[in-house]
């Protein structure tokens, strides 16, 4: 089987080439400017980028490539820049891709279609009505209704995978900066926290990522996927620490009195991601595929903390 990435610079999908190559697949990776002669260059991502050079002799498509979700977007129009790359991007790929012969197109979206939090006693399920919260999160449901679209008119194979926070090697934004504060032991007013969230490691994601791309039954679904071992943010910070060497110092505080400090600062959407329960159900994936997460919560924990260790050390030593 031939497969093209698109985004095959970011976060996943550099884990999602290696481990493709490692499987014997041949991989075509595209990239909006290509670091080397392996990688091919698409340019801008939207409705008029030209992908004929990558799709030649491709069978499916997994499409990473996306503008992503950012805390303060300094955009005029922000929902017009995300539909640009992510709906109007993603209609033509497909499009595309089916005009070449392309056979399936997998689409990573995001667990924002079904909404940012989950009340108590509430889990996210594919089946779920979308409570779309933020621009980006409209641009990925867009962007589903125009591949469902696509496979409708051509019988392209789409499909749509919801993943929550992906965290491991590379991982950026609130992952990262717990790790920071963690490793320098500072102390952290989040033991009076109960929440609950659903994570998924990024080599499970690339794992559950293949299996959508491989597995007939996957056709035309959509599915949730994640680590199946839902945690509080302190429990989290614990087990983070411990695969650091560095046990976390976490201090009781009202979380209400910490939301209220978070708002005055201007710090809301942050604290409430620490805060706030957001948790789904992969059983669906599990059931239809046969699909089993190869990593448990504590193996992609400490590989991350092990990634992030490393990287200190030659900062370090490059300093």
């Amino acid at each position: 089987m031939n497969i093209l990435i698109s985004g095959a610079n970011g976060f996943v999908g550099q884990t999602l080439w290696e481990v493709l190559h490692e499987r014997g697949y041949a991989v075509c990776a595209t990239v909006r400017v290509a670091k080397n002669n392996i990688q091919i260059p698409v340019g801008e991502i939207n409705g008029d980028t030209d992908w004929a050079l990558a799709l030649r002799d491709v069978d499916t498509v997994i499409h990473l490539a996306a503008r992503v979700h950012v805390m303060q977007d300094k955009s005029v129009n922000p929902l017009a820049e995300f539909r640009r790359v992510n709906v109007q991007g993603t209609e033509n790929l497909a499009r595309q891709a089916f005009a070449a012969g392309v056979k399936r197109l997998v689409y990573i979206s995001s667990i924002k279609v079904n909404g940012e939090e989950t009340a108590e006693g509430k889990i996210y399920q594919e089946s779920d009505i979308p409570s779309l919260q933020d621009p980006y999160g409209v641009s990925k449901w867009e962007a589903e209704q125009a591949l469902h679209q696509v496979a409708q008119e051509t019988g392209l194979e789409v499909v749509i995978v919801r993943p929550p926070l992906v965290y491991g090697a590379g991982v950026k934004g609130n992952f990262i900066q717990m790790l920071k504060v963690l490793s320098k032991r500072l102390p952290l007013p989040f033991a009076s926290i109960e929440n609950q969230r659903s994570l998924v490691y990024v080599e499970n994601l690339v794992d559950a990522l293949i299996t959508c791309a491989t597995h007939p039954t996957a056709a035309g679904q959509t599915y949730l996927v994640s680590d199946g071992e839902d945690v509080s943010t302190p429990e989290l910070l614990r087990q983070l620490g411990a695969a650091m060497g560095r046990p976390a110092m976490l201090l009781p505080f009202p979380p209400k009195l910490l939301m209220w400090l978070a708002a005055a600062v201007g710090k809301s959407d942050q604290v409430q991601r620490i805060t706030g329960s957001l948790q789904i159900d992969s059983a669906k994936i599990r059931r239809e595929l046969n699909w089993t997460p190869p990593y448990t919560l504590q193996q992609g924990l400490q590989a991350t903390a092990d990634w992030y260790r490393k990287a200190n050390e030659i900062k370090q030593s490059a300093n």
